[in-house]
């Protein structure tokens, strides 16, 4: 069996040097393949923290996502246009910077899941899972509706947005910004693991009446999860957008957050890498067996229901023989 930690380790590096062999041998397509899995990783990773240690399976996660793509259109399309944002009596200029971009994503995202988790975490269970999905849908007959921002048609970035020091037009350097995004999630989801306040939400997850008589508030736990878990997956919302320089409603769909919870369960369930091996392989099938018959999800529903019923710990489960957390 292969040791988790050497898996932990090998899983981005492996990204990274699929990244650099592309570029050296001039494959820029390539690289857009595992840009698409750095950030749908980050994405996954984000939900990985609620539903992995947490074990909020939230069917809604897409909301973030689609909030932190809209942050950036929005904002790339009111500098795109010179034309301000009126809030009253509030005035926004747009911008192109990406750190700004990135603060408003994550603030947004973070604010709107402090505002779904206090409503959906006075529910449980598969009532918890419809809550988070009706906010998802609500936010996505929003956009639909939205005329302003293209409605139904979507809102296309003429530029990709600015990072100083980069040049963000090229495929290696765009990559290189995501890849390092995903391994700062990924080592704070290992710091918030092996923290006292990730093993009282762990313990949370498992006996939340043991952990009231220690003095510890669950639902105030899991709250500070889902908040954290929203934020990082409204970055990776932003940064989407600003890989296919367009935001469409599609990205508020339930099937994303369901793709997300997919990506997790085949990589492994609260497993510090699982996601990006999920993503990885749901990257590949959709590039390979998509470029062979429309439909190519049938592979992907034959790999999860094989994992599901032989390997509960997902692929890392498989590589090195544990079982992951029973969510």
């Amino acid at each position: 069996m292969i040791p988790e930690r050497f898996i932990t380790f090998a899983v981005p590096a492996g990204l990274f040097i699929i990244a650099i062999l592309a570029f050296w041998t001039d494959e820029p397509f390539t690289i857009t393949l595992t840009t698409r899995v750095a950030i749908l990783g980050l994405a996954a990773v984000g939900l990985n923290i609620a539903l992995g240690i947490g074990g909020l399976v939230s069917l809604g996660h897409a909301a973030f996502f689609g909030l932190g793509g809209y942050a950036m259109g929005i904002l790339a399309y009111h500098a795109q246009t010179y034309s301000p944002l009126t809030l009253g009596p509030l005035v926004i200029e747009g911008t192109k910077s990406m750190p700004v971009i990135w603060i408003v994503a994550v603030v947004t995202s973070a604010l709107a899941a402090l505002a779904i988790g206090v409503l959906s975490l006075r529910t449980s269970g598969v009532y918890f899972i419809m809550i988070t999905l009706a906010f998802g849908q609500m936010l996505y007959y929003f956009s639909v509706s939205w005329s302003a921002y293209g409605g139904e048609d979507g809102l296309s970035i003429y530029l990709r947005n600015e990072f100083p020091g980069i040049n963000t037009l090229v495929p290696i350097q765009f990559f290189g910004l995501c890849f390092v995004l995903l391994c700062l999630a990924l080592v704070l989801q290992a710091r918030l693991r092996g923290s006292s306040f990730g093993l009282a939400l762990n313990a949370a997850r498992q006996a939340p009446a043991r952990v009231e008589t220690v003095g510890l508030n669950p639902v105030r736990l899991k709250l500070l999860a889902f908040v954290i878990s929203g934020a990082i997956t409204g970055l990776a919302g932003a940064l989407y957008a600003d890989l296919n320089r367009f935001v469409s409603p599609s990205m508020f769909s339930w099937h994303l957050s369901g793709e997300l919870i997919v990506l997790i369960i085949i990589g492994g369930v609260g497993r510090l890498v699982g996601p990006v091996i999920g993503a990885a392989l749901f990257v590949a099938l959709e590039h390979w067996l998509g470029g062979l018959t429309e439909y190519w999800h049938i592979g992907l529903g034959a790999i999860l229901l094989g994992i599901v019923l032989f390997s509960r710990g997902g692929v890392i489960g498989f590589l090195t023989g544990k079982a992951g957390p029973n969510v």
